[in-house]
């Protein structure tokens, strides 16, 4: 059974009133809540489009009804099936979703650890590129400096640092463990250097505690020139340790670009239309305003 892989742009995205209505009726009232609170539309439609993502896939691979589930989030922010509860000998699914940048996505897989990470590069508003970095030095071991550092330009170094960032919250998400895991903890020996679009890389290797993890794989690629995105995998439940990173069968999936009316296909609305949710959107600003997040 193949993982799935989707992602949504939804900075692209201007909804119509109908659309943003539908969207809103469409996932969980508590959701639609905090979703309206957002600041800024950019932030409140990717968050939105994550809530949809998460849905479709439950009902596409668990086969459940648009409203006949509840999702949840654990004490660190996982998203899970709470309700109905996983029926024992079932597959289960694990997924994860990540927004930045002009995208959202979704990762899952069968009987698998799941965790993912989309990062769009982008220059680091008012500051040079190296004072970014001594600001962020923390974030990455010696040896991870010396790959960013070694990438070429302050362009192709921004991009290896936010691959490296896209790598690490991966795998802090899948496992679950929230911002109180200490970063450093992890190191990644990045492989190839330069990546291409329209590629899966699975060769990136990560050591944990300085001991090499062969039960964990990383698919790598871009969704355009600017959005990284990595998929943390941990081990199959049943496998040896060793099989994760050997299971070459079949290539990785690579990333589906849905549309709207793919997202809210089979939706069923759980609560009534509410227009002045439509109207506070439309109140609000589209993002903070700073400099150009592109060369």
């Amino acid at each position: 059974m193949e993982g799935v892989r989707w992602a949504f742009r939804c900075g692209a995205w201007s909804p119509s009133r109908s659309e943003w209505l539908l969207a809103a009726r469409c996932v969980q009232q508590e959701e639609k809540q905090r979703i309206g609170q957002f600041v800024f539309t950019k932030d409140a439609k990717a968050a939105m489009a994550g809530r949809l993502l998460m849905r479709k896939l439950v009902c596409e691979k668990v086969c459940l009804p648009w409203d006949a589930f509840r999702l949840d989030r654990t004490a660190r922010g996982k998203p899970y099936l709470a309700e109905p509860s996983p029926v024992p000998d079932s597959v289960h699914w694990s997924f994860n979703v990540s927004h930045q940048g002009d995208y959202a996505v979704l990762a899952a897989e069968p009987g698998r650890q799941v965790g993912v990470d989309v990062m769009k590069t982008s220059r680091p508003g008012s500051r040079s590129v190296q004072e970014f970095f001594r600001i962020m030095t923390r974030q990455f071991t010696e040896l991870e400096w010396r790959t960013i550092r070694s990438a070429g330009s302050d362009w192709d170094q921004l991009h290896m640092f936010y691959r490296h960032w896209a790598l690490k919250e991966s795998f802090i998400k899948a496992i679950g463990s929230g911002l109180d895991f200490n970063l450093q903890r992890v190191q990644f020996h990045i492989s190839p250097n330069q990546v291409q679009e329209g590629h899966v890389y699975c060769q990136t290797r990560m050591h944990l505690d300085e001991e090499e993890e062969d039960s964990w794989t990383f698919e790598e690629c871009l969704l355009d020139k600017h959005h990284h995105v990595a998929v943390a995998l941990g081990r199959p439940e049943g496998s040896a340790s060793n099989d994760a990173g050997n299971s070459s069968e079949a290539p990785p999936p690579t990333f589906t670009l849905l549309s709207f009316s793919d997202l809210v296909s089979g939706a069923k609305p759980l609560s009534d239309e509410d227009p002045a949710y439509w109207e506070s959107f439309q109140s609000k600003q589209d993002a903070p305003v700073r400099q150009s997040e592109t060369q």
